[in-house]
């Protein structure tokens, strides 16, 4: 077995892999770029080398000085992680002609899947059931629409050394395939230096159900089941779990038989994936194989028990696998959801800056059901421009599918993050959502419930109901420690008044209060009446303490607490609301107070997040129609287009094409 190993990646799967690499007693090494400088994953590992500038390609990218990285510490194997070098066939030989382990397949393998033109030409020999399209390489847009035209629209432009979603679109009419040809080469060569692409049938109500693989060096090849990972938001992958409510006994066997067959005859040597689409009347056909360890590989390993990692690494150093098909099972049910630094308000764009909050849900079991969190992060962390904007993976376990569910839902209101935005109000949203609940989904969920983008829910009655009465017990409690303060003038009588009145999301609900004596634990019990209604509360908050918890009728509740001015927000039922309680006098003089209406920038062009501006596509006095194309802004690797939202008529530029912008910069104003 190795002594020391090296890993070439960064963030939460480079925490993820020195984590099982200590577990089996092996030192491990890190490497960093400058952003990453104070990273956990460098705190965590033994050692550390510095490999240079933020890009990527001057840093994690640059596979002569991970090898140099090796040899200077002595490090023995490498593992890749995901992304990054995971699948370059050149960097494996270029470890192992040094005499370094590439902790992963070997290169006949990588360069066999790895191209999504060749690996589909390789399937089809194999036996695999393939998706109907063309596999040749595309010159132009012209021969792109001529190929769309033959297969029949919809089709998906696929960039051939795509991944993570990006290079990709799905083409209804020419006019969107000729405007994605150029988007999808644009993203491709941005993203892997190779702007080649393909065209094939895109299914219509798919799902995206992968075969997690092992296989080793003496022909030994599992399946490890199957993971569903058909909620995506622009072909990236957001929620997952294991296994698949929707497979049938028949077709999982049939897809894990054909998952070996494909690793076996490309002579497959590590921990894989064979990714599948599957139509509504469960035929599959082959995607693609991924020659690495997946983002979503921990909804697997806790339903099997199997540490992924390990077994990488094992086979790496020349170990036969462990794992026979038959002792497989899979065990209950898990979810996973990817935490993002975006905003889902303002379209899903990046976020950047430091976590001036972070306090994940503790890690373990929790009831019956148990919480596990993958990430790279710490509060004070910061979440950089130059990376993938992955803040943490949040996985529940339980015996059925609901219960995760349900565990997620409370996880993810303890989940507690400040300094940028981030995607858990979205999340939490999908996780109450019937279609999800009851497993009636595919790739185009997410366009179809949110055709417009993801908007504010509004609060139901109960959860206003349910703020009122936490915001209320939360003010009784700071009330009840300023009147006891031993710098108080005054001496309190001990009783605070029952009548008052919670403004909730602009409504003003008026809660009588009533502090009745000490329950278990410390607890504090509460008799209200809001809306009508009489509850019991209970609950053993303190002032400045988040989450709150605690009961209402017996029910448990979690909320995030937040102090502002004059008031608080919680996070509660996947919503953020904003509470202030106050006397009833008050809130009468409050509901006179004028609003304060927001700036004018309907003649703006506003930068919607921070990033570089990739083109200008108008001049000035330019008369635009709406829809047409005002500027490229890419950011996190992905390219975004901005579009004008009416007909208007450009006044003047105040960006340009190489300019780096702040969120919210201007960019083009119109008359």
């Amino acid at each position: 077995m190795f002594k020391k190993i090296l890993i070439a990646n960064r963030g939460e799967i480079a925490c993820r892999v020195i984590k099982s690499a200590k577990a089996m007693g092996i030192k491990t090494v890190a490497v960093y770029s400058d952003a990453d400088r104070d990273a956990v994953h460098v705190a965590m590992a033994d050692e550390a080398v510095h490999l240079g500038p933020p890009p990527a390609a001057e840093s994690y990218l640059l596979g002569d000085k991970i090898l140099k990285a090796c040899q200077a510490t002595g490090a023995e194997a490498v593992h890749p992680g995901y992304g990054f070098l995971s699948e370059r066939a050149a960097f494996c030989e270029l470890l192992e002609d040094n005499g370094i382990v590439f902790i992963g397949p070997k290169p006949k393998a990588i360069r066999a899947m790895g191209d999504k033109i060749e690996s589909k030409l390789f399937a089809q020999k194999a036996g695999v059931n393939i998706v109907p399209g063309h596999l040749g390489i595309i010159e132009d847009a012209d021969e792109a629409t001529r190929i769309a035209a033959e297969i029949g629209y919809p089709v998906m432009i696929k960039a051939s050394a795509g991944g993570g979603g990006k290079g990709m679109r799905i083409a209804f009419d020419e006019k969107e395939c000729r405007d994605g040809f150029d988007r999808a080469r644009s993203e491709a060569r941005s993203s892997f230096g190779d702007d080649r692409v393909f065209i094939e049938k895109f299914v219509v109500e798919p799902r995206h159900i992968e075969i997690q693989v092992l296989a080793d060096a003496h022909g030994n090849a599992v399946h490890l089941g199957e993971r569903e990972c058909s909620i995506q938001r622009r072909n990236q992958k957001v929620v997952e779990e294991a296994p698949s409510s929707f497979l049938d006994a028949k077709t999982r066997a049939a897809m894990g038989e054909q998952a070996v067959a494909l690793a076996q005859a490309v002579d497959y040597q590590s921990a894989g994936t064979v990714e599948f689409i599957v139509d509504k009347d469960r035929n599959f056909y082959f995607l693609e194989m991924n020659t690495r360890l997946q983002v979503e590989h921990p909804v697997t390993e806790l339903v099997t028990g199997v540490d992924l990692v390990e077994e990488m690494i094992r086979v790496a150093a020349g170990e036969p696998l462990r794992l026979r098909q038959d002792a497989i099972k899979l065990e209950g049910w898990a979810v996973e959801c990817r935490i993002y630094a975006e905003d889902p308000f303002r379209g899903f764009l990046p976020s950047i800056g430091r976590l001036t909050r972070y306090r994940p849900p503790a890690e373990g079991p929790f009831g019956e059901a148990a919480v596990r969190n993958d990430t790279g992060v710490t509060e004070g962390s910061e979440i950089s421009m130059f990376y993938d904007p992955m803040i943490a993976k949040l996985c529940t376990h339980a015996d059925t599918r609901e219960a995760a569910i349900d565990a997620m839902s409370d996880a993810l209101g303890r989940f507690e993050i400040e300094g940028i935005e981030h995607n858990i109000p979205f999340l939490a949203a999908l996780m109450a959502h019937p279609r999800w609940r009851e497993g009636r989904i595919s790739t185009a969920f997410i366009d179809q419930e949110y055709p417009d983008g993801f908007e504010r829910p509004a609060a139901s009655d109960e959860t206003r109901r349910m703020a009122a009465l936490i915001a209320a017990t939360v003010e009784m409690a700071r009330k009840l420690r300023l009147d006891h303060h031993i710098d108080r003038l005054r001496e309190h009588s001990g009783a605070l008044p029952p009548a008052w009145v919670v403004k909730v999301d602009g409504d003003y609900l008026a809660v009588d209060v009533v502090r009745t004596m000490a329950g278990e634990g410390g607890d504090v019990l509460y008799r209200m009446t809001a809306d009508g209604q009489t509850f019991t509360v209970s609950t053993d908050h303190r002032p400045g303490i988040s989450p709150w918890s605690g009961s209402i009728d017996g029910e448990k509740r979690t909320a995030q607490i937040r102090s502002r001015p004059n008031g608080i927000t919680l996070f509660l039922d996947g919503l953020w609301l904003e509470a202030k309680v106050m006397s009833p006098t008050i809130a009468e003089l409050e509901k006179l107070m004028p609003v304060k209406l927001p700036p004018d920038t309907s003649k703006m062009l506003l930068c919607p997040m921070p990033g570089l501006v990739v083109s200008i596509a108008v001049e000035e006095g330019q008369e635009v129609k709406a829809g047409e194309t005002l500027a490229i802004v890419e950011a996190m690797k992905m390219e975004n287009i901005l579009r004008a939202e009416r007909d208007l008529t450009v006044a003047s530029l105040k960006a340009a094409a190489g300019d780096s912008l702040a969120v919210d910069a201007v960019i083009m104003e119109f008359q």
